[in-house]
């Protein structure tokens, strides 16, 4: 079985939900992981909803947590220098990669900002970090600005939204979908065969009616 990891390195959750998903696949070699990166203001934007840097309160607790998290997996972080930030430089570099590359290409881009510290909308500080994962660069950061790429972008985007991918980072594993750096243990039981969910039992729940509808 195969993970598809929808990533977007806006969110520090994708960070550390990156870290745990390389340390499940040391512990099973034989998982395939596939790098699916996409616009997380896109699935905001389908969705109806506010980023959780675009409410204050949100955005302060959201920060004190990445700290925490952090701390809890032994993981440096600084943050980027700004955020939110335009992350479709990034993105569309990481989709440039070949798809063998393209897990070496987000770590790179998440070492980047989260672990060091550096903008992750400029050019020069992407080209840096790709090359010094032993990547073009150069070349990487020049194919974003390639139509193909950016449709590439566009496309995995809308694919994922069709499959109901609302946040990241999400876990595609055959056919559930996990949301949350701190779900990596469902992920776990899913690929062991021992998800919690009865399906038949899900499926009544979820057809109950709504008891009452919030305005908007």
């Amino acid at each position: 079985m195969h993970i598809d990891f929808y990533a977007d390195p806006i969110s520090p959750y994708v960070y550390i939900a990156w870290h745990r998903l390389q340390a499940l696949q040391a512990r099973r070699p034989e998982l395939e992981v596939h790098v699916r990166p996409i616009l997380f203001a896109a699935l905001l934007a389908h969705g109806g909803q506010l980023g959780p840097a675009e409410i204050p309160s949100k955005r302060v607790f959201t920060f004190k947590d990445v700290w925490r998290r952090c701390a809890e997996h032994g993981l440096k972080v600084l943050g980027p220098s700004t955020h939110p930030f335009n992350p479709l430089l990034a993105l569309r570099a990481v989709t440039a990669a070949a798809a063998a590359d393209r897990p070496r290409a987000l770590t790179a881009v998440l070492a980047c900002g989260w672990t060091h510290g550096h903008d992750l909308a400029d050019p020069a500080a992407i080209t840096a970090a790709l090359s010094d994962a032993g990547l073009d660069g150069p070349a990487l950061v020049d194919a974003a600005a390639d139509p193909i790429i950016k449709q590439a972008v566009v496309d995995e985007t809308r694919a994922a939204i069709d499959r109901g991918v609302f946040g990241v980072p999400t876990f595609g594993v055959g056919a559930e979908l996990v949301w949350g750096q701190d779900r990596i243990g469902d992920v776990e039981h899913i690929l062991d065969g021992r998800d919690a969910i009865d399906a038949a039992q899900m499926a009544a729940v979820l057809a109950r009616p709504a008891g009452a509808t919030r305005p908007r």
